[in-house]
């Protein structure tokens, strides 16, 4: 029995044997359709903000040659280290609902992972801001019923798909579970998942050869399914995946939200196809929302702000295309203004003539 399930009898969360209850009409209806609790999540004003040295000083050394630094504090061979602040977010508000689809778009560096990170409790007290889940701030309950997928894949390649959510069910499921209980949620997982055919099929990895890179995505979310999660986080699951896979993917994401899960997920470039999967969408630019609203209105939203595609376009790859042309934009800017810092210090450096 999964931490977020309830007992057959609806009791007081005592674990019943599956022999002393009816038996159900499957396995996904006694373990994964059963009981999920609903959880909305809320962010309000998040930022996150990092702290980067930069050593500014005499020019490097020739290539190959040693320097040796003093004992004097201060830097690394008399080089002065200024500490500044990078913002990685800044002020993102939004909101996911149960049942829903909540996609993060966004180019590589907008602060993508970050925001997922925050969401599914992974920088607990390093941002600013407000994190709400169910209206009340999370705890320990609630980071047990979260499920955080990351974007790489992290799994044993010489155990098959069937070892490994078993192993995996012995490790996360209550020790008060009987291990039958805990095989019948890995077997439901791998039901709901689709991955009955690849079930005895060796996982792999770039170097051993086993199931295909949609079906090994699949299985890390089977790890967090395997507790029966009301939130469940994932970023980029359908990188490297071809558009096939990735839809395929997606419409198991979604269907996992339609019995009630609340699913946010980080996609770098949609396929229309996979697009028109989304309830909601946050597009971010260098850590800044330009849009936060449902994905069919948000080609509406950007025409009546000026701009409009002149032909009929992939909503997605519009907007990223915008939010790129304004990350150029900024980038130029911020290097013409780092050029003209560095030459005014290279004027006020010793030795150097004063400006006349």
């Amino acid at each position: 029995m999964p931490p977020n399930g309830q007992s057959v009898h609806g009791g007081g969360g005592g674990l019943v044997s599956p022999t002393a209850a009816p038996a159900p009409s499957s396995k996904m209806d006694c373990f994964l359709t059963s009981v999920c609790t609903p959880l909305n999540l809320q962010f309000i004003d998040v930022a996150y903000r990092v702290k980067v040295e930069r050593t500014a000083g005499p020019a490097k050394e020739p290539p190959g040659r040693i320097s040796h630094s003093g004992g004097g504090g201060g830097g690394l061979g008399g080089v002065s280290a200024a500490v500044e602040e990078r913002t990685i977010l800044k002020g993102i508000t939004g909101e996911a609902r149960p049942g829903e689809v909540l996609a993060v778009l966004g180019p590589s560096g907008s602060g993508k992972s970050t925001l997922l990170s925050i969401l599914g409790g992974r920088l607990a007290g390093r941002y600013s801001g407000t994190v709400l889940t169910g209206g009340r701030a999370p705890c320990r309950a609630v980071q047990r019923r979260t499920g955080f997928v990351a974007q790489d894949d992290i799994l044993h390649p010489h155990l098959t798909v069937r070892e490994t959510l078993a192993f995996c069910a012995m490790l996360r499921l209550p020790t008060s579970a009987p291990t039958s209980a805990k095989l019948a949620a890995a077997d439901a997982v791998i039901a709901e998942l689709g991955l009955g055919a690849c079930a005895d099929t060796i996982v792999g990895n770039a170097f051993v050869r086993g199931v295909s890179g949609g079906e090994r995505k699949r299985v890390s979310i089977g790890h967090e399914l395997l507790v029966n999660p009301s939130l469940l986080v994932l970023d980029e699951p359908t990188s490297g995946l071809d558009s096939t896979a990735a839809s395929r993917l997606v419409a198991t994401l979604s269907a996992l939200a339609r019995k009630g899960r609340t699913v946010v997920l980080s996609v770098h470039q949609p396929s229309s196809r996979v697009y028109r999967a989304f309830d909601s969408v946050l597009l971010l630019s260098e850590g800044s929302c330009m849009y936060y609203g449902p994905g069919r209105d948000a080609m509406d939203y950007f025409a009546s702000v000026g701009f409009a595609p002149g032909f009929h376009v992939n909503p997605a790859d519009f907007m990223l295309d915008l939010a790129n042309a304004l990350l150029r934009r900024s980038t130029a800017i911020a290097r013409r203004r780092e050029a003209a810092s560095s030459s005014r210090c290279s004027r006020l450096t010793p030795g150097s003539s004063p400006p006349r």
